[in-house]
């Protein structure tokens, strides 16, 4: 009996590897590196950022918490497949994930299935829900870039409108990504409430899978 259930088991096994080699499964991103060495070089990468503006880094009690989470996400502390940077305007959301884009190029990571360097497009919102008109074969490419970042995820229309047809872009953006689990930062002012009012309890649920919520309580940095 034991011999049976043993074999039974293998038997199992063998049928849910290849059941799951049917389906192409991606790769969590994660920065190639320890947590302290994340910490390091996501700090030179969001100074950089500031430096680029002409303005002065400040740091403070808020961005190092920001930057704790940030690096833990990014180095295996998290199993889900995104971020979303939440919180009032000005206050640093945009400036991090411009700073991760900077960082993602000048490491030159690649991706560990297709060995291609990885790109991290960061696309607005509004310039999405635009571009989804017209050429559908390039939006369904544009919706399935292995890594991307939505910044002010909400700014957008809902439903935008084509030779009388209606479409909600970035509610097929975040199922499509959702679905196919692929890698996604998202920025927005808006709240929990806001959210869910603008999308659906449906999407919203399904963002709460994908991403890992960062929130930022500190006053804008805009002054």
């Amino acid at each position: 009996m034991e011999i049976m259930n043993k074999n039974k088991q293998i038997r199992v096994e063998e049928l849910k590897y290849k059941l799951l080699q049917q389906r192409i499964t991606n790769t969590r991103f994660k920065l190639p590196m320890s947590f302290d060495d994340a910490k390091v070089y996501l700090l030179a990468a969001y100074q950089a950022e500031v430096e680029r503006r002409h303005r002065v880094f400040e740091r403070n009690e808020y961005f190092d918490e920001q930057l704790n989470l940030i690096a833990n996400y990014l180095t295996g502390g998290s199993k889900k497949f995104g971020l979303m940077f939440c919180g009032l305007c000005g206050n640093g959301k945009t400036t991090w994930a411009k700073a991760l884009q900077l960082l993602v190029s000048g490491l030159n990571l690649k991706n560990p299935i297709n060995n291609l360097y990885y790109v991290f497009p960061l696309c607005n919102a509004k310039d999405l829900a635009m571009r989804s008109k017209g050429n559908y074969n390039d939006w369904r490419n544009v919706m399935r870039y292995q890594l991307m970042i939505v910044d002010d995820l909400g700014t957008e229309p809902r439903e935008v409108m084509e030779f009388g047809n209606v479409y909600t872009p970035l509610i097929d953006l975040i199922t499509t990504r959702y679905e196919e689990q692929l890698y996604t930062i998202f920025t927005t002012n808006l709240t929990p409430a806001q959210l869910e009012e603008k999308y659906g309890k449906r999407i919203v649920d399904r963002l709460n899978e994908m991403v890992e919520k960062v929130v930022f309580e500190n006053e804008s940095y805009r002054r």
